[in-house]
């Protein structure tokens, strides 16, 4: 049966999520665009926080009791039990380069465990989302949804793998020996699997959930980035999790595939797995 209260939040998130994605499309590709660098030496934009406010302003509007995560504005608590964990422009870098692979992100967990998550595409205008248990969903513009279902290729000689970032696979903070582990262990995946692309942030989690590509690897993550794309892909048959194989969005880093390749995908990760000192 539906969970009514996680209903009442899909459709709130999803006109949300769309509200706020479109609101990207006002700064989208324009040369006026000023960009700052953050703290942590990432970029952000005045799209960026103003869709962050709209996700706040529409999420809490309609559950005030709810807590909120989001990169921009930090923490707020909450009593309900649900938290809105958001990222209102997941793949900055290729917002600001005019690239049209970014997405904007809400992920929403009950009790800490993923129950909701979408994903929208706003330049290309592609939706994927899902509820826990009930399936995950694909949408093109306004077309009606279809049910996203993960690839069923069992063998990395015939996989897509996807990662933001390749250079991250040696930037690993927590690593043990990251440059040498993280270096090889590229190399390995990229020469094990069939085609290697860089279809990275937000999108490269909606094409394993819709079964365009099989893997995606983000050697460096944060809790914004895969609280949505853990819930889509594991509802449209995948699975998510950390590189030690745990089903965490925290870890610092994260792995999608669609569910046969996971383990292979694991063991190839594992000596880049092992937590250094923090």
């Amino acid at each position: 049966m539906p969970d009514p209260e996680l209903e009442a939040r899909l459709q709130v998130a999803l006109a949300a999520t769309r509200e706020a994605g479109r609101r990207t499309l006002d700064w989208f590709q324009n040369p006026q665009l000023a960009v700052r660098t953050k703290a942590d030496a990432s970029p952000v934009t005045a799209a960026d926080v103003a869709a962050e406010e709209v996700l706040s302003r529409r999420l809490l509007g309609a559950f005030p009791n709810d807590a909120f995560l989001g990169e921009e504005t930090g923490c707020r608590t909450g009593s309900s039990g649900f938290e809105w964990v958001v990222d209102p422009i997941d793949g900055t870098k290729s917002f600001i380069s005019g690239v049209p692979l970014y997405a904007t992100l809400v992920g929403c967990r009950r009790e800490g465990v993923g129950v909701l998550g979408v994903i929208f595409m706003p330049a290309l205008d592609e939706l994927v989302y899902a509820t826990h248990g009930g399936g995950a969903w694909h949408q093109r513009g306004d077309e009606q949804p279809t049910p996203a279902r993960v690839s069923g290729r069992g063998d990395l000689a015939d996989s897509l793998i996807c990662s933001s970032d390749f250079r991250d696979f040696r930037r690993r903070p927590a690593v043990l020996d990251a440059n040498a582990a993280g270096g090889k262990i590229r190399l390995e995946l990229e020469d094990a699997c069939g085609i290697v692309r860089t279809w990275g942030d937000g999108y490269g989690y909606l094409l394993v959930a819709t079964g365009r590509a099989d893997i995606m690897a983000d050697p460096m993550l944060n809790a914004w980035d895969a609280a949505a794309a853990s819930v889509v892909v594991t509802e449209a048959g995948g699975r998510f999790s950390d590189w030690t194989g745990r089903d965490a969005i925290d870890a610092g880093d994260g792995l999608a595939t669609n569910g046969r390749l996971h383990e292979a995908v694991l063991a190839a990760v594992a000596p880049a797995a092992v937590r250094g000192p923090s």
